[in-house]
């Protein structure tokens, strides 16, 4: 089984907010720092991505990936690659617990790379952290800002 990275943020917002920041593809080249594109190619029937294109500009990373999501309510959405020029594997996950006081959210990151170029798994895990982390930071600033 392949190892995976995570890290949790707390937000300023219940978890259907945080929730639909999340599923508006449209708006994350406003708020993730990498993704310049994004495009839903299909949607089920409760009206949610099911999977969407994006084109990733990360530095030393550039790439244009299609990947599948599966939701669960207000509460998790998990995603796998589909189709990509450099890598091998994209697996991850949000999970949103609401907190006692009904007003933040715990929202916790998962996330699983694999490259189709050789590499380290210490620099392979620490990219993973770096993109939680950011991605964590920016999903933060756009729900509390809205």
């Amino acid at each position: 089984m392949a190892e995976h990275t995570r890290s949790s943020i707390t937000i300023e917002a219940k978890p259907a907010d945080v929730m639909a920041v999340i599923a508006d593809f449209g708006r994350y080249p406003e708020w993730t720092g990498e993704v310049k594109e994004a495009e839903v190619l299909s949607t089920g029937a409760d009206g949610r991505a099911e999977q969407v294109r994006l084109l990733l500009d990360a530095g030393a990373i550039k790439d244009e990936h299609t990947l599948a999501y599966t939701w669960n309510g207000e509460h998790e959405v998990s995603w796998s690659l589909v189709k990509s020029r450099m890598l091998r594997a994209l697996d991850g996950s949000y999970l949103l617990a609401p907190a006692a006081d009904g007003a933040h959210t715990e929202v916790t990151y998962q996330l699983t790379v694999d490259v189709k170029i050789p590499m380290l798994g210490t620099i392979k895990r620490k990219a993973e952290k770096v993109i939680i982390d950011r991605a964590l930071d920016g999903l933060k600033k756009r729900v509390e800002s809205v």
